[in-house]
Order: structure tokens, then C-alpha cells, then sequence
């Protein structure tokens, strides 16, 4: 019974070792993936701190990678040593992923604060130009989430573009898709999206690091899994005279 508990902790260990090489990839992914939709929101959000957890996340997923060659070799040949540093190493990790989680609520309870104070800052900076990075930023956000102005499209008559544009219109990029010879003018105010920005880019953002947060939850689990299988074959190993190699070798380490 005991030998069948083992060698089941050990098959756990090589197949747990190969999710390590998926989940590297993937949280690398993740991060990359917060990285670029913060550079298309950064306008709306100053604070650099909040890419924290995605600097962790990328830089969790590469150990992950080394994490899972040394599981690998340590687990097939059964070394003490291997098996020993294979534990500390995703106990590292798991506590890496911990703090992930805990900074990722904290910047995503941040996140709405921070459009509030920055989002009216970005409307009055818009000129309607595409060498203009706040205004490249503001039509993106637009069409992207389907929105117009702050609150909705009127806050535009607030702005500096619509006082010097004198057009009584709102940039095309509120202009809803399925409307054709739309000019933004607000004369036709069904033509416009209805909806304001600022609260879709929150929401979005709070999206953004709540996949944070799932991912790390999510493999600091199946890492706990990996110390506790680690951990089993090594008590076994110190303990019981009778232990087999899952590879039978004639050198031991």
C-alpha cells in the first residue's frame, strides 16, 4: 500500500513537471497580454506600480521553465538533493504567487481612482490628431469599448477641442459602426455610442488584473500539489529501506 502511495507520488510529480512547462507558457502570455492593454490604457492610468503583478507573473513563468527541467531529472533519477531544491524552489514560487495575488487586489481596488483623477486630464488634451498620443489613446478607447466622452458623449462640449472646433460635433470615433455617413455632429445623437468611457475602462482594467489574480491562484494550487508530492518521495526515500527507483540506475545520488 505504501509503495503503491509512492510510486503514485512520483507519476504526480512527472506529470505535474510537464503542466509546469504549459503553465510557464501561459503565464508569460498573461503577462505579456497585460503589458501591451496597459500600453493602449496607460493614458487613463499613471500609476507604472500597477504592472507589478504582471512583471512577477512573466518573471514567475520563466522560472517555471527551469522549475520543471529540474523536477523532471530530479524525479526520474530519484535524487535527494534535486528533489530537495525541486521543493524550495516551488515553495519560493508559491509564495511569489501569493504575494501576486494580494498586490494584484490591492492595484485592482486602486484602479478606479486613478481613471478618475487622470481621464478628464486626457479629454482636455485631445486634438484630434493622429501624432497625438492622448488623442490616439481616447479614439482607441472609443471604438474599442463602444463609448463617447467621460459620462456620456455631451461631456465633449466641456472639452478644449469642441470649444475651437466650433462644429458642434464629437469625434468620429464615437460614431457607432452600423451607422454609415456618421460625422459625430450632435444634431444626431443616436448615431453616437451612449455610453461614457470612464466606466468601461475600469471595468476593463479591473478585468485586466483580475486574470492576474486567477492565473496566479490558479498554478500557486498545482504547485502546492508539487511541494506535497515532492515532499512525500523524499520522507519515503529517508525512511523506508525498501524504496524503489521509479528508473532503476545502478548509481545513486
Amino acid at each position: 500500500m505504501g509503495q503503491c502511495g509512492i510510486t503514485s507520488s512520483k507519476t504526480v510529480l512527472v506529470f505535474l513537471n510537464l503542466i509546469f512547462w504549459a503553465a510557464a507558457g501561459i503565464l508569460c502570455y498573461i503577462g505579456a497580454y497585460v503589458f501591451i492593454t496597459y500600453d493602449d490604457y496607460d493614458h487613463f492610468f499613471e500609476d507604472v506600480y500597477t504592472l507589478i503583478p504582471a512583471v512577477i507573473i512573466i518573471a514567475v513563468g520563466t522560472l517555471l521553465f527551469l522549475i520543471g527541467l529540474i523536477g523532471c531529472c530530479a524525479t526520474i533519477r530519484e535524487s535527494s538533493c534535486g528533489l530537495a531544491t525541486f521543493a524550495a524552489i516551488l515553495l519560493l514560487v508559491f509564495v511569489t504567487e501569493c504575494v501576486v495575488v494580494v498586490l494584484g487586489y490591492i492595484y485592482r481596488a486602486k484602479v478606479e481612482d486613478e481613471v478618475n483623477h487622470s481621464i478628464q486630464k486626457v479629454y482636455n488634451e485631445y486634438n484630434g490628431t493622429n501624432t497625438d498620443a492622448p488623442s490616439r489613446a481616447i479614439d482607441y478607447v472609443q471604438r474599442q469599448l463602444h463609448c463617447c466622452g467621460i459620462h456620456n458623449y455631451s461631456d465633449w462640449r466641456n472639452t478644449r477641442w469642441f470649444k475651437e472646433s466650433k462644429n458642434n460635433s464629437v469625434p468620429v470615433s464615437c460614431c457607432q459602426p452600423s451607422i454609415s455617413n456618421c460625422t459625430g455632429t450632435l444634431t444626431r445623437p443616436a448615431d453616437l455610442y451612449q455610453e461614457g468611457c470612464e466606466a468601461l475602462v475600469v471595468k476593463k482594467l479591473k478585468e485586466i488584473m483580475m486574470y492576474v489574480i486567477w492565473a496566479a491562484l490558479t498554478f500557486a494550487s498545482i504547485q502546492m500539489l508539487g511541494m506535497l508530492c515532492a515532499c512525500v518521495v523524499l520522507c519515503r526515500r529517508s525512511h523506508d529501506p525498501a524504496y524503489e527507483l521509479l528508473v532503476t540506475t545502478n548509481s545513486y545520488a
